[in-house]
Parts: C-alpha cells; sequence; structure tokens
C-alpha cells in the first residue's frame, strides 16, 4: 500500500503548469513539523519539506485558493521519479501526488499566517 497523509503549510504560493498532455498541474512546497525531546530532555522541533503535485480540477481549486502559509491536510501516494538533466546528469525527486487536498485553515487564517509564518530554512522545493 502506498499512501500518504501530511499536515502542514505551504511554504510559498502553489505553481502552475500544463502537463505535456494539456492537463492543469499544480505544485506547492508542505512544511510539516515534528515535535518531540532531544537526549537533554528540551524540546525540539524538526521542519520536513515536501514536493506536492495536484492535478486536473482539483490543481486548479488549488491555485485559485492556496497561498503561502495556508494549512492544508494532504492524502495522497509517494511517487519517486528520473530523468536526465541538461546536463547530462540523471536527476531525481520524490513527490507526493495528491488526490486529496483538504483546506484546514480559515481565510482569516490564511491570510494571518501568510503575514506572519517564514519557513525555518531557505531551502523550499521549487
Amino acid at each position: 500500500m502506498n499512501k500518504v497523509l501530511l499536515l502542514g503549510r505551504l511554504g510559498k504560493d502553489p505553481e502552475v503548469k500544463e502537463t505535456r498532455f494539456k492537463s492543469k498541474m499544480t505544485k506547492f512546497s508542505l512544511a510539516t513539523t515534528d515535535m518531540g525531546k532531544g537526549e537533554d530532555g528540551q524540546k525540539t522541533e524538526r521542519t520536513s519539506w515536501h514536493n506536492i503535485v495536484t492535478f486536473n480540477r482539483q490543481a486548479e481549486t488549488c491555485a485559485e485558493f492556496l497561498k503561502k502559509g495556508s494549512q492544508v491536510f494532504i492524502e495522497g501516494r509517494l511517487v519517486h521519479r528520473s530523468w536526465e538533466g541538461d546536463d547530462g546528469q540523471k536527476k531525481y525527486a520524490t513527490e507526493i501526488h495528491a488526490h486529496s487536498v483538504t483546506f484546514t485553515g480559515s481565510k482569516k487564517d490564511s491570510q494571518k499566517a501568510e503575514k506572519e509564518w517564514q519557513p525555518t530554512s531557505d531551502d523550499i522545493p521549487f
């Protein structure tokens, strides 16, 4: 079984593209945070970044309503892909192809999050 469930916030606005088959595709980065305790007993926080891809009508909806900082619940599957880059080197990517995107924050929360929330890393995918 290949199933992924994630709850997190967008690292930047969704990017809309068209596939080679002329359907819509939306890509965005999603940050999830794991809380725990370190060896010294202090609270620790680790942020992980995930590459999310949506297609067709769902892609259009995500592009229309989601913004940087929006909170979403993603259900999808893990996809690994590879290709040859312009430099001749083999490139790899791991993505979550979402089949369900639930907007969990209110519009007010999204606007507030967009102003206040900043990613913890400059290394945002895409």
